[in-house]
């Protein structure tokens, strides 16, 4: 599948893995943001890159799942990985194709940052997934 149909399937598959994950999602947005994948707070509140839609479903559960796991987890540590390999398999190849991709559209589009694959967490800290 090359890109997700629309905003509400992308957000249907993010709420059927909150309900696989056991996490309550009070409101959810796909929208532009210009330095970051996604974010999420305390709250309950999820923000999605709406840049994601044009990626395959692959990489979209990366991002769900990954931003996902932080209302429980709020680190990159063991058990986060652990849980990432656990729903996803080989997540650090995910992580890649999504570097390679923000690479190749940034060249296109933006002068931000995004190859560093920004999270913004529910502690309001900036991180980058895989290794850190």
């Amino acid at each position: 599948m090359n890109g997700w149909p629309d905003k509400e399937k992308f957000k249907t598959r993010v709420l059927e893995w909150a309900e696989k994950l056991g996490v309550t999602v009070r409101a959810l947005y796909v929208r532009p943001m210009r330095r970051k994948w996604a974010s999420c707070s305390t709250a309950g509140n999820l923000n999605f890159n709406s840049e994601l839609l044009e990626y395959d479903r692959e990489i979209g559960d990366y991002v769900i799942v990954h931003e996902l796991l932080h209302f429980s987890v709020p680190n990159h540590g063991k058990l986060w990985k652990s849980l990432m390999r656990a729903y996803l398999g080989d997540y650090e190849r995910l992580d890649k194709r999504l570097r390679k991709k923000a690479v190749s559209s940034e060249k296109q589009t933006y002068s931000s940052d995004k190859t560093s694959l920004n999270f913004i967490h529910a502690s309001g800290n900036s991180s980058e997934p895989s290794g850190k």
